[in-house]
């Protein structure tokens, strides 16, 4: 597995290298927004993993041309900014996953492997539920004939409740297995995805599906 890291700071990039060299990763480094974009593009990598905060151009600007240009590569953001309008900026633009510096690197390598596992199980059958049908391979969403553009976070989202369907799914649920994370906080970022889903899913269609379960959280369902 190749994995880019993309970070100004010498001793957090040197940091990062070591461990995971020492899991056996192959790791090449960039110290620069523009170095980092023009490795990405050239050359094929399993992982990204990419600093908010970089030199020549800042890395929300690299994953925005990134994904401009149709770039699959998972990507796992690096930033000091915590905020709910922060995260969501960044998952907005195309990041997989963001950690919070500073950060221990037992968690940083969790983060890894999980976006790796994803990435290699990012295929097969498409999925149907009602009218709604996805397709783990080109990452497409359809209702009815109409194909629905969504973000890499709207989709995981998606694939979490079409692959769940009728079942309730607590916030605590969806953020361990569409964000990888536990911690209550993170419920607020949940709840604006399942808000922002929602509006492209079910706004503009006779028959709602994502339901609220009051006090719980959510569930895929065709109306009673």
């Amino acid at each position: 597995m190749r994995i880019l890291v993309v970070e100004d700071e010498k001793k957090v990039l040197s940091f990062i290298k070591r461990g995971l060299e020492e899991e056996q990763y192959e790791v090449v480094t960039a110290g620069d927004g523009e170095e980092g974009l023009k490795m990405a593009m050239e050359k094929n990598f399993d992982l990204l993993i990419l600093d908010w905060m970089l030199p020549k151009m800042d890395g929300l600007s690299v994953l925005k041309e990134l994904k401009s240009q149709k770039n699959t590569t998972p990507v796992l953001m690096l930033t000091a900014k915590d905020s709910v309008e922060d995260i969501v900026a960044g998952l907005d633009s195309g990041s997989d996953d963001y950690l919070t510096k500073p950060f221990a690197f037992a968690e940083l390598l969790a983060r890894v492997r999980a976006l790796l596992r994803r990435s290699e199980q990012d295929r097969g059958a498409e999925i149907r539920f009602s009218d709604l049908r996805l397709d783990p391979v080109t990452h497409k969403v359809w209702r009815k004939d109409k194909e629905i553009d969504l973000t890499a976070k709207e989709y995981g989202l998606l694939e979490y409740f079409m692959r769940n369907p009728h079942e309730v799914l607590t916030r605590t649920m969806i953020a361990e297995h569409v964000w990888d994370y536990t911690f209550d906080s993170f419920t607020n970022i949940i709840d604006v995805y399942v808000n922002y889903l929602r509006k492209k899913i079910d706004r503009d269609a006779d028959k709602k599906l994502i339901h609220t379960v009051r006090g719980v959280g959510y569930i895929l369902k065709e109306e009673d």
